[in-house]
């Protein structure tokens, strides 16, 4: 019989590396609490129209790249294939435009496109993100670009640099389309096929392009830059962020062919990138999308935000060699007899209360093969409640680092272990 296997483009997430995972995730967690941001959780899936409306129905996303499916009343819908469209349409639909239209959100879980699976590439991948709604002024801005740069220096990543860039508003980044154009019609022979067609449907997307022959076009002294056309409140938020960078020390360079795969986009546009990626080197991507909720029905509605792909940072720190080390188990609970099953049962909610991690033994196991387990399993202390034990109305701890055996009252044992489980900590990044 053939194996079931799990589908292409899609992996399990076990073992030491889950450990990566775990340290990734506490400190998004840590850092959206100190920053003030409160967790949101959105569906799996959503009504097409929402991606149709918001990422933009020229994009490659809508295009090519999203699950799409009818349910069984005939509706369709899509698996999410980015965050932030969700998180407006939840900001929309619960009314926080009207009741409270400044709110701080992020938001973490799994995202599906159909591409072509590759190192830190899935089909179905996961995200975190932070997203500020209802913040026109620039401060936003730099606080969405310092929250993710904090993240990467907070988890050790290397080589970073950041890129910024404006797209304009609707009406500066309109004429600016229109000169790209222009520009890439007369140019049309020298492009690659990919970027014929794109610069029909979604212009600004040939500047992604890493063919040679591409690269030669724009670097044509002629070629249209968007700076050139920023109008003056669009040119005055871009230059405060920049001062607001410096006066950070956070390092930028200024890259006016950086642009994001999706419509809703507006003035500022970032990137954080890392050396070791190879040409997929975007680690954390975002900017400002100041007219997302004008498609769902409300006018006037600031935001700026970022995403970062989990699997991509997870390779980085796997990369490093980054050694995440987790304690296991502090104590295993051994009983010697059936009665003693719910005795260290008992125990055991206790020492759950008290975060002493544990591992619970079973009465049909040998004491051998009780103490071998937990010596294998490299757990140092192990608590035993034989009929002699209970009947003396006491546990006896072997400790097996030191090879003595003592016993204790229970209370004297709680103290005990819980002093011991100070000492440690879950999750270590160590360099290797």
């Amino acid at each position: 019989m053939q194996k079931v296997r799990a589908p292409k483009g899609t992996k399990d997430i076990l073992g030491e590396e889950i450990r990566i995972w775990h340290f990734l995730e506490e400190t998004v967690r840590e850092t959206a609490r100190c920053f003030s941001y409160q967790e949101i959780r959105t569906p799996v899936f959503e009504h097409t129209e929402l991606f149709q409306r918001s990422v933009g129905e020229a994009t490659d996303i809508v295009q090519k790249e999203m699950y799409t499916f009818l349910d069984k009343s005939g509706r369709s819908l899509t698996l999410r294939p980015e965050g932030t469209a969700a998180v407006v349409r939840a900001y929309v639909e619960h009314g926080f435009h009207v009741k409270k239209p400044r709110v701080k959100w992020y938001y973490l879980g799994p995202m599906f496109r159909y591409e072509r699976p590759q190192a830190g590439r899935m089909r179905q991948f996961h995200q975190f993100g932070f997203e500020a709604i209802g913040f026109a002024g620039p401060g936003a801005d730099l606080e969405i670009i310092l929250i993710a740069w904090f993240i990467c220096q907070r988890l050790g990543l290397p080589q970073l640099s950041l890129e910024i860039n404006s797209l304009g508003c609707p009406e500066c980044k309109g004429k600016y389309l229109d000169e790209l154009i222009k520009f890439l019609q007369e140019h049309s022979q020298e492009l690659c096929v990919t970027c014929r067609e794109r610069a029909q449907r979604n212009p600004l997307r040939v500047l992604d392009c890493k063919n040679e022959g591409c690269q030669r076009v724009f670097s044509n002294p002629d070629f249209p830059v968007i700076q050139n056309f920023l109008c003056e409140k669009c040119a005055e938020h871009q230059r405060r962020v920049e001062e607001g960078l410096r006066k950070l020390q956070v390092p930028f360079q200024v890259n006016p062919r950086l642009v994001r795969g999706l419509d809703y986009y507006t003035r500022t546009a970032f990137e954080v990138k890392s050396g070791e990626l190879g040409a997929q080197n975007a680690v954390m991507g975002g900017g400002r999308y100041d007219g997302l909720a004008d498609f769902l029905g409300v006018k006037g509605v600031a935001g700026v935000g970022f995403a970062a792909g989990m699997e991509r940072l997870v390779l980085l720190l796997s990369d490093k060699k980054s050694v995440f080390e987790e304690k296991g188990p502090l104590v295993y609970l051994a009983p010697l007899s059936p009665s003693a099953e719910s005795q260290c049962l008992r125990l055991a909610l206790k020492l759950a209360d008290l975060h002493v991690p544990f591992y619970l033994g079973e009465a049909e196991r040998s004491l051998r093969a009780q103490l071998k387990e937990a010596q294998n399993a490299g757990i140092r202390f192990v608590v035993l409640l034989g009929e002699d034990e209970e009947q003396r109305g006491i546990f006896s701890l072997k400790d097996l680092d030191r090879g003595i055996q003592e016993g204790y009252s229970e209370e004297e044992l709680l103290s005990f272990l819980e002093r011991e489980r100070r000492k440690c900590c879950v999750h270590t990044p160590v360099e290797s």
